[in-house]
């Protein structure tokens, strides 16, 4: 009886060291698996930066375009009027001469 309980409880540490066994490699596979994610969003953080980094020179970029066509809009019309005015000018000039 007393070997029989003996021999119950080895094979009961048996199936325990067993179970701890499976647990800690389980244990070991989910934390190689949070290592692994915790690298891709370590990357994927240090993408998003750039691409804000990115995105505001562009933005500043963009800004200065729009001022300079702004501006080439605001001299071209300008430039025009003055078209329209030396027209006006080179047309009540020749109208004179030719009238006489």
């Amino acid at each position: 009886s007393h070997e029989q309980l003996l021999k119950m409880m080895e094979e009961r540490m048996m199936d325990v060291e067993q179970k701890l066994r499976l647990v800690k490699r389980l244990l070991q596979d989910k934390v190689n698996q949070l290592k692994e994610q915790l690298s891709k969003n370590t990357k994927a953080d240090a993408m998003v930066k750039d691409l804000y980094v990115e995105n505001a020179q562009l933005l500043k970029a963009l800004e200065m375009t729009e001022q300079r066509q702004k501006t080439a809009e605001r001299k071209n019309y300008l430039l025009e009027e003055k078209i329209a005015n030396l027209n006006r000018i080179v047309k009540n000039l020749a109208s004179p001469s030719f009238n006489s």
